[in-house]
């Protein structure tokens, strides 16, 4: 008779027999390379975790390998695991949307523990409003969100948020938080954000469509929401058929446009689009960089639109400025802007001062919405220079900060001590990319006035 009692009893567990997890491996290097979601069963055949992955055979693959370490709560889980269905998806944000529904509808008892208890991202469409917001919330329960149509809930916010950055390439939904109102006739004064002219967004704050188009567009999001790609499409197409043959000519090209953005959807951009590629080398990972550095500022809402500022003169002659634009972590050079300083020669300050008062006077009077980052080259006296200005406006920008060569120290409205990052902090690494690229963008300008000068050209 043994004496020796299971290590569960003690609150251990036995590590998976390594036969079970070889016939495991071995049935999930069957699986195809595409997107899907995963559910692990136990030995009566009940889900206990379903999972998303972009590639369904090296996803499933990684939990099996002798070599995994999938940290504590899930290698617990390993114990559990008897055999796993798969679902294959057309796409990484249908497998996204398929998790959510499945882990709704069955509850596995592992995605409720490795969550601890936190509360799940969900989306919100405010249909109740003349032109419906598309939110990611963990609040849906919020007044602001009363009579919204609620997607979730879902288990990775990042995951959710690239989803829905994706399809707003599509439906060109806003996800401002602006009033925006059908009877207001101000609006054709308002100068939209940069997701309008990136063709992100339709721009309904500067009545560039009317309301019962966009409401269209949103129907169609929802619809597509519900439905597999292929599917939709099918739908799209004959949508679009019909409105041809009605003579409308219009909603006939918005369908075209539509079909094909979604028949590109992995399209990744290149020159064609506006961006500058190269400058893309200085740091690894955009999303990696905009989330980094939204964590360091503390941001509740992610950072989409990043803005820097910088000024370039040689001895106080021929001093110049430079605004350029990062959108989603990539510059976007038709939005670059260069200033020949006028009010000052020799003050850094004044120059910014300048710069900032020229570029943001009508997001100060409420005309326009600000960047979510406003970035100045320099230390704390250029970050006080730009505050100055912008303690005069009515309207205030939501993140100023600045960056100071030599230590990399990011000041902040926020903080009277400086934040001092690690080099390798993709945070820190996107904006020195853009700081730099501001100084490069000034000094570019600064050589063009000189040589001018010294040639006697106009």
């Amino acid at each position: 008779m043994s004496l020796q009692r299971p290590a569960r009893r003690f609150g251990f567990d036995m590590p998976a027999p390594r036969e079970k997890l070889d016939r495991l491996l071995e049935k999930a290097h069957q699986l195809p390379r595409t997107p899907g979601v995963y559910l692990m069963k136990d030995t009566a055949g009940v889900v206990i975790y379903v999972g998303k992955a972009a590639r369904l055979k090296d996803r499933v693959a990684s939990y099996f390998q002798p070599s995994a370490d999938l940290g504590f709560k899930k290698q617990q889980m390993l114990d559990f695991i008897d055999d796993f269905d798969t679902l294959d998806c057309e796409t990484e944000w249908e497998a996204l949307l398929t998790e959510n529904r499945l882990i709704k509808d069955t509850h596995p008892r592992f995605n409720a523990r490795l969550i601890d208890d936190k509360t799940f991202p969900y989306l919100a469409i405010t249909l109740k409003d003349d032109f419906p917001g598309v939110f990611v919330t963990r609040s849906p329960q919020d007044e602001e969100f009363k009579g919204a149509k609620i997607f979730g809930p879902f288990t990775s916010v990042y995951a959710l948020r690239e989803s829905l950055q994706i399809l707003q390439q599509v439906f060109k939904f806003r996800t401002c938080h602006l009033d925006i109102r059908d009877d207001d006739e101000k609006r054709v004064h308002f100068r939209p954000c940069l997701l309008y002219p990136i063709k992100q967004c339709t721009a309904p704050c500067a009545a560039k469509i009317t309301k019962e188009k966009y409401r269209a567009d949103i129907d169609r999001f929802i619809r597509f929401l519900g439905s597999k790609r292929s599917v939709m499409l099918r739908e799209m197409k004959q949508d679009m058929e019909k409105a041809s043959s009605e003579l409308r000519f219009e909603d006939a090209a918005t369908l075209r446009d539509q079909i094909k953005a979604i028949e590109k959807l992995d399209h990744r951009a290149d020159r064609k689009d506006g961006w500058q590629p190269e400058t893309e080398s200085l740091y690894v990972d955009p999303q990696k960089g905009l989330a980094s550095l939204q964590r360091t500022l503390g941001l509740d809402e992610p950072i989409r639109c990043l803005e820097a500022i910088d000024i370039a003169h040689l001895g106080g002659n021929e001093t110049v400025g430079s605004k350029v634009c990062f959108v989603d972590g990539r510059p976007l050079k038709n939005e670059y802007r260069r200033y020949k300083i006028n009010t000052v020669d020799n003050d850094d300050y004044k120059a910014i001062q300048e710069v900032v008062s020229r570029r943001y006077r009508d997001a100060g009077a409420g005309q326009e919405l600000y960047p979510d980052v406003i970035l100045i080259d320099g230390g704390l006296g250029q970050l006080h220079a730009a505050l100055e200005v912008f303690n005069d406006v009515d309207v205030r920008p939501p993140m100023v900060i600045s960056l100071a060569k030599k230590e990399e120290l990011i000041y902040t409205q926020a903080k009277s001590e400086p934040i001092k990052l690690g080099r390798d902090n993709a945070g820190l690494k996107l904006c020195q990319a853009i700081r730099d690229e501001a100084h490069r963008f000034a000094q570019h300008y600064h050589h063009i006035l000189r040589r001018k000068k010294m040639l006697g050209e106009k």
